[in-house]
């Protein structure tokens, strides 16, 4: 069986039309993934952190677990706009691009685990940190495989290839999940695949026992939050910021939530397994968010278009670049936890001179995680005023 491209019958010329202006509703919603993805990973004291700024601990659903998968839809967004582009390439050239830009990701992803590369023995003798136990999966990682998946189905099988997809990959993924193991951290499918094929020392170990959030085996069903996130761009790109582009994006969020709270009771929502209802939960929860975004921004018109005024700039600095700041946010803990002051890491220091002593201990933690994520936006203000994006 040969891979090939068809001709571009699925993208309408509204949508080509489309991809070469910038919606700021989009980036709005990416930029505010984005700001809050910083906000759960940097508390000042993660033994004092507010319940909905935790993960479930294992079954059950948080608003924190509503963050990554709707990154992942804003990815299927941005693809609503770039794959009518791929229609002019040649099979090469889309497998290279798509190629490219996931194993860039996916190293950076990597990499970020891996710094700063070099630590003393306990000898104090300098050299490369080991790989022999480094993380593999991640979330860059993810974003990544999920990304160069959706794209590879959607340009070479289409539209109604992408929709197969989607409904074969929840249901096989629940049939794996039931057949393959238990539903508990150590006895389920996804976690044994990732132990046979990586090992246990490549996986994540902050839950007691080899297990990874990221693992591979979810990367399936995560897919399907980057595909219905571009059948959401797509159908804002070819019907515009109409009631009726609001309605039917708020109809078919409404049902896909449904069908996920009768599925949870069966497959529970978890985020860590990324079971198939909790797909369809996160997948609902963004078609009712990304309408509103729209109404606000487009319609409404609450973005000015001028840099530092209206209240969608702020989370439009976050989203048009998007990936440096989310790594520079990641880099700034590494160095922070790393580097030493008066005998505790720098992290831990800095919030104990700064918001710990000016409030209660949860509260203080949040207004830690808000100001590091201020000082994450600062960098990407001073970015977007000098018109620098970086981009993968």
């Amino acid at each position: 069986m040969t891979l090939r491209a068809v001709p571009d019958t699925g993208h309408s010329a509204t949508a080509r039309a489309a991809a070469a202006r910038r919606y700021p509703s989009l980036d709005v919603l990416r930029g505010l993934t984005v700001a809050l993805m910083i906000i759960v990973n940097t508390p000042g004291d993660w033994s004092t952190v507010y319940a909905p700024l935790l993960h479930a601990q294992w079954h059950g659903f948080t608003p924190t677990d509503w963050v990554f998968p709707t990154f992942l839809f804003v990815v299927g967004n941005a693809l609503s706009f770039a794959l009518p582009k791929y229609a002019q390439l040649g099979t090469r050239a889309v497998l290279a691009r798509v190629g490219k830009r996931s194993a860039i990701m996916f190293a950076l992803g990597f990499l970020l685990f891996w710094f700063p590369f070099v630590a003393p023995d306990s000898a104090g003798h300098w050299g490369l940190i080991s790989l022999s136990g480094a993380r593999i999966p991640g979330v860059l990682q993810r974003i990544a495989l999920c990304f160069a998946l959706a794209s590879l189905l959607l340009h070479f099988a289409k539209e109604a290839g992408a929709w197969l997809y989607c409904v074969l990959a929840l249901l096989g993924y629940w049939a794996v999940l039931a057949l393959g193991g238990d539903l508990t951290m150590a006895g389920n499918a996804a976690v044994k695949f990732d132990l046979w094929l990586l090992g246990g020392r490549h996986l994540y170990q902050g839950e007691g026992i080899p297990f990874d959030p990221e693992g591979l085996l979810g990367t399936i069903p995560a897919t399907v939050n980057v595909i219905a996130g571009y059948f959401a761009g797509r159908l804002f790109a070819d019907k515009g910021a109409t009631w009726e582009t609001l309605a039917r994006l708020m109809l078919a969020g409404v049902a896909c939530i449904a069908v996920a709270l009768c599925w949870d009771q069966v497959l529970p929502f978890n985020k860590k397994l990324w079971t198939s209802s909790y797909v369809l939960l996160t997948v609902g929860l963004d078609l009712l968010v990304l309408p509103l975004m729209i109404y606000l921004v487009e319609m409404r018109g609450d973005s000015t278009g001028s840099a530092g005024r209206g209240w969608t700039y702020f989370f439009e600095v976050f989203g048009k670049n998007t990936l440096f700041i989310y790594l520079l946010s990641e880099l700034a803990v590494v160095v922070l936890v790393r580097t030493h002051i008066g005998g505790r890491d720098a992290y831990g220091w800095l919030y104990s001179v700064t918001f710990q002593p000016l409030a209660a201990p949860q509260l203080a933690s949040l207004l830690f995680a808000v100001a590091f994520m201020l000082a994450c936006w600062l960098a990407g203000y001073w970015l977007d005023r000098r018109k620098i994006y970086i981009k993968v």
